[in-house]
């Protein structure tokens, strides 16, 4: 089975790129199957990681970033894949 971990984070105005250089910056114990950055607008950064592993499996996720570099907690969702769909 592949689940994905979500880490969605929020910089303090005008820190986005450093909060970016953060993430991507941060090793885990394992390497994931896949791993992908994204960035946003209001200064937000994306990581999803994928991992072949059960849905309760105890898998590495990137931690909680300095408080004086985001507005908020870290949100972290976990799903796992149903498949990839072709196109319509």
């Amino acid at each position: 089975m592949t689940v994905a971990l979500m880490w969605e984070a929020r910089a303090v105005q005008g820190r986005g790129g450093d909060l970016l250089a953060w993430a991507r910056a941060q090793p885990l114990p394992q390497a994931p199957v896949r791993r992908e950055v994204f960035a946003a607008p209001q200064d937000r950064v994306l990581v999803i990681t994928w991992w072949e592993a059960a849905y309760d499996a105890e898998l590495p996720e990137l931690p909680e970033p300095d408080g004086e570099l985001v507005t908020r907690p870290v949100h972290r969702w976990r799903f796992e894949s149903l498949g990839v769909e072709p196109p319509a």
